[in-house]
């Protein structure tokens, strides 16, 4: 029996190293068809971006959660259910702003970059820009517009990650006339 629950747990770890080093080899590759490290990370945005719109549907159906309320409760569902449920950790939710618009997700331990360095000539490459990308596409697709970029990224010597999330508004949905 201990036998098959190990498998399981070797599996998981298998495919999150499967995954992690998938990803290097997509961001070398992007590395070597743009000219620079800004040109790099807005691809790797909106690839982020585009996975976030078709990911928002699977999380909605298999996390069973119901629309959230406000920015507060829509931070605690990225940070204890869908960082969870895709990536395996739980990061803390800290400094919001004042005006409750404003939060950064602090990530202890990011999985997309274990077994990486970055070269000297890449200093501003921000490596794990996909996840500000689908962040804004997840959010977008249930009618909010934010602003997402790392603030801190343990790759550049940094103590943690930190991803600041910033509201800009509700998107307001615009259906013909007549619907409702």
């Amino acid at each position: 029996m201990s036998r098959q629950a190990n498998r399981g747990t070797e599996s998981k770890k298998m495919s999150s190293e499967l995954f992690t080093l998938t990803y290097g080899a997509l961001v070398t590759q992007l590395c070597k068809d743009y000219e620079n490290d800004e040109d790099v990370n807005k691809q790797l945005d909106k690839m982020g971006y585009n996975i976030g719109v078709r990911l928002i549907e699977d999380f909605l159906a298999r996390s069973n959660v119901g629309k959230c309320h406000d920015f507060r409760e829509t931070a605690d569902v990225i940070a204890k259910v869908a960082f969870k449920m895709y990536l395996g950790i739980t990061p803390s939710i800290t400094n919001w702003s004042p005006a409750g618009d404003e939060f950064s997700l602090i990530l202890e331990n990011n999985p997309l970059v274990d077994f990486v360095e970055l070269p000297d000539n890449h200093s501003s490459l921000i490596y794990s820009n996909l996840l500000c990308g689908v962040l804004r596409g997840a959010l977008e697709m249930v009618q909010m517009a934010v602003e997402a970029k790392f603030i801190q990224d343990t790759l550049k010597g940094d103590g943690v990650t930190e991803i600041r999330m910033r509201f800009i508004r509700r998107i307001e949905d615009n259906l013909p006339a007549g619907e409702e």
